[in-house]
């Protein structure tokens, strides 16, 4: 297929997938304060009787829950998303390919959606509790509303993408970049890797350095121990086709 042709096939997928979030955007907008109300709760939980949540922009109040309606949107998307970027590319793949890719497909998907969840609902709570006990006795903690989007949207992106850990390390070992046997010698370049990339990505507090970095260590174990026996599997059919082939 001519170059041209498959920039008009692209553009095809991505004005779906635009149609796709422009429709949950949509439907969802008219909900946009209570979304808003809905990711703030941890922050309000945590803050003093007397304080509450400001907007230090006139356009704050409006673009904030607009802002966060269009990552919902996209986050509620993500599947057929996925779909579009997957019928782009299937036709260029072998049998064994595809059928490798779409459950990775999958697990690239409830992975992402595990590490939100995760995000909001453990680590969020926590993180907002450790800034907010140190903070000093003549401060009033009032978070700017844009500020905390940001914050918390950076945290969620931060932990569905390290929650893919699993799917990366489990492709690199399957095309070969990496080895079972390198992997597994030098975990503990690795572990100390996980820590120092948890302390460069996150806010600078330990709790959720060490929130990130533990998770990110067993991810990469998770990926390790599947590649182990996925290989595994692969190889002992292998052996017996070879041997019922012999016979």
């Amino acid at each position: 297929m001519p170059i041209t042709e498959h920039l008009i096939e692209l553009r095809s997928h991505l004005i779906k997938i635009s149609l796709a979030v422009l429709v949950i955007f949509l439907a969802l907008v008219g909900f946009s304060r209570e979304l808003y109300d809905f990711l703030s709760d941890p922050l309000v939980a945590q803050l003093p009787a007397n304080s509450t949540m400001i907007a230090t922009d006139i356009t704050s109040n409006f673009m904030a829950p607009i802002r966060l309606t269009i990552f919902v949107a996209a986050f509620f998307a993500m599947p057929y998303i996925l779909y579009q970027v997957w019928s782009f590319v299937a036709p260029g793949l072998y049998k064994k390919e595809k059928k490798i890719a779409i459950p990775v497909l999958l697990s690239s998907i409830i992975l992402f959606y595990a590490g939100v969840a995760f995000a909001y609902f453990i680590v969020l709570k926590g993180v907002l509790k450790f800034f907010i006990m140190f903070a000093p006795q003549n401060v009033l903690p009032m978070t700017d509303i844009d500020s905390y989007l940001s914050f918390a949207l950076k945290l969620f992106m931060v932990f569905g993408i390290t929650f893919e850990i699993p799917v990366v390390t489990f492709l690199l070992i399957l095309v070969g970049i990496v080895s079972i046997k390198s992997l597994e010698d030098k975990r503990r370049y690795i572990i100390v890797g996980c820590f120092a990339i948890a302390a460069v990505v996150t806010p600078p507090d330990g709790v959720s350095m060490l929130m990130l970095a533990i998770p990110m260590w067993l991810l990469f174990e998770l990926g390790l121990l599947l590649a182990k026996v996925l290989i595994k599997e692969k190889t002992e059919n292998a052996l017996a086709a070879n041997e019922s082939a012999d016979n």
